[in-house]
């Protein structure tokens, strides 16, 4: 009977393993390092316009699907008004450290940054070309949600941010990019006007940096959306693709 129960359960283990895998989703084990999500999410350095967007935006699902532990260090690359940023220094504890890269801070970003008990959050104001001090220590995870688009409308090199965001990351790290779905063929033609990038033609850019592509997430998929109006029409049942990229060690 022992035996037939510790098959059932191994079985059960591979199930769920398989699942995960093939939904693109992480399976983080416990341990001292592990994120305690609930009180992320209940955190005062949290703001109302946050709690409101986290139907949409799925923290929880954002790190376990970028695999963040405790500890870790973040780069987030066009931070915004912190977000990502925020979620990313709750996640990692007063051990780790997050980087925010912008251009030029904003005002709802200095708001945030200016609360007490910020401690581990760093501005970094840089061009996307060039995101992260090339003395600064190697990071674990860099983040670009929502803004890779935006991105390619600035005269930016793209290569040269994608191989900025490689040489910022160390040996095994990760890359996590999000961003609002066009439709196929559309390439890069759609960014200004509908605030959408085709996932082949984004995934090609980043992989040409020596990027590998490690993992898809379907949690912000809607395949009900046509991808054919403003992306900010549909921000909280708009497409949007997940892609967690690593560096080769």
């Amino acid at each position: 009977m022992k035996r037939l129960m510790s098959r059932r359960v191994v079985l059960s283990i591979l199930s769920g393993t398989a699942f995960a895998l093939a939904s693109g989703c992480a399976l983080l084990p416990g341990g001292k390092d592990a994120v305690d999500v609930d009180a992320l999410m209940v955190s005062p350095l949290r703001t109302d316009n946050d709690r409101a967007a986290d139907s949409r935006r799925k923290p929880a699902e954002l790190i376990s699907f970028a695999q963040v532990r405790r500890g870790m260090t973040v780069l987030d690359v066009g931070a915004g008004g912190g977000y990502t940023t925020q979620v990313m220094a709750l996640a990692v504890g007063p051990q780790g450290k997050v980087w925010a890269q912008v251009q030029k801070p904003g005002a709802v970003l200095e708001k945030r940054l200016a609360q007490p008990g910020q401690t581990n959050i760093e501005l970094l104001t840089r061009p996307f070309e060039d995101p992260f001090p090339a003395n600064a220590p190697r990071v674990d995870l860099v983040t670009l949600v929502l803004f890779y688009h935006d991105i390619v409308n600035t005269p930016n090199d793209r290569m040269k941010m994608n191989r900025a965001m490689f040489a910022a990351l160390k040996p095994g790290g990760r890359l996590l990019i999000m961003d609002h779905s066009g439709r196929p063929g559309t390439g890069l033609t759609e960014t200004n006007t509908l605030h959408r990038i085709e996932e082949k033609a984004l995934r090609a850019e980043v992989e040409a940096a020596g990027f590998v592509l490690e993992a898809q997430s379907g949690a912000w998929r809607n395949q009900a959306d046509a991808r054919d109006k403003h992306s900010g029409e549909a921000s909280a049942t708009g497409d949007r693709f997940a892609l967690l990229f690593a560096r080769p060690r």
